[in-house]
């Protein structure tokens, strides 16, 4: 297995990360089954795994949890926030600082650990300034809850905006993004702005359940599989 480094953080991923969305009710309900697939990435060489909060209404964060326990301190876990979990309603989704503090700490319960390696911004919240987002990730950091955050399907424009406010408010900044990409939807390749920015561009495959690497001007490249 190759290993690239995320994002300029110095933390070693796998060219290829598990993803893992068809975990739980929405996929394979399973349990053991799917943590023996987890298990079988991890055997061969993967150490990198995705998953998201409203994957199955937090199921899968909690199937990875059990996936990972005793092999923790081997694996770089990424997990999302935005969307609502279970029940919609005010303040119950989106980039806030109210509703980030509170989800992160839940999927810290489910995923059974302590901290989270990267903490990506599901969507852009239209409601929320983006120096609202940063600040409570920059806090996130600073209390040891997650070791570096980024984003996904951000518009390129606005991954510019996140990093001008970033380094004008003195705040920590986005080092990934992942953005759809297939051979039917390579609307990212036209983004110019990846060429200036140090980061990590690694894709999902747009509408079907894998994934493709691909590789943005200086970004690094890695691929999820799912």
């Amino acid at each position: 297995m190759r290993y690239r480094v995320l994002g300029g953080t110095g933390i070693e991923v796998s060219v290829h990360c598990l993803g893992t969305m068809m975990l739980g009710a929405v996929g394979n309900p399973d349990h053991d089954d799917c943590v023996r697939i987890v298990h079988t990435a991890l055997d061969q060489g993967i150490n990198f795994v995705d998953t998201a909060d409203m994957y199955s209404a937090g199921e899968s964060e909690e199937i990875v949890g059990k996936a990972l326990q005793g092999r923790r301190d081997d694996v770089v876990l990424a997990t999302k926030v935005h969307f609502a979990v279970g029940e919609e309603g005010p303040n119950r989704s989106g980039n806030s600082r109210r509703w980030i503090v509170r989800e992160v700490e839940e999927s810290l319960k489910r995923l059974r650990t302590d901290w989270i390696d990267l903490y990506q911004i599901h969507r852009p919240d239209y409601k929320t300034d983006i120096e609202e987002t940063l600040s409570t990730l920059t806090d996130l950091v600073q209390q040891g809850k997650i070791r570096a955050f980024g984003c996904s399907t951000f518009a390129a424009e606005e991954i510019v905006e996140a990093h001008t406010v970033a380094q004008r408010r003195g705040l920590m900044r986005f080092r990934t993004e992942q953005p759809p990409y297939s051979i039917l939807a390579r609307g990212v390749e036209k983004s110019r702005c990846c060429r200036s920015l140090s980061g990590t561009g690694w894709a999902y495959l747009s509408g079907v359940r894998s994934l493709l690497a691909s590789c943005l001007g200086n970004f690094g490249r890695t691929s999820r599989l799912t």
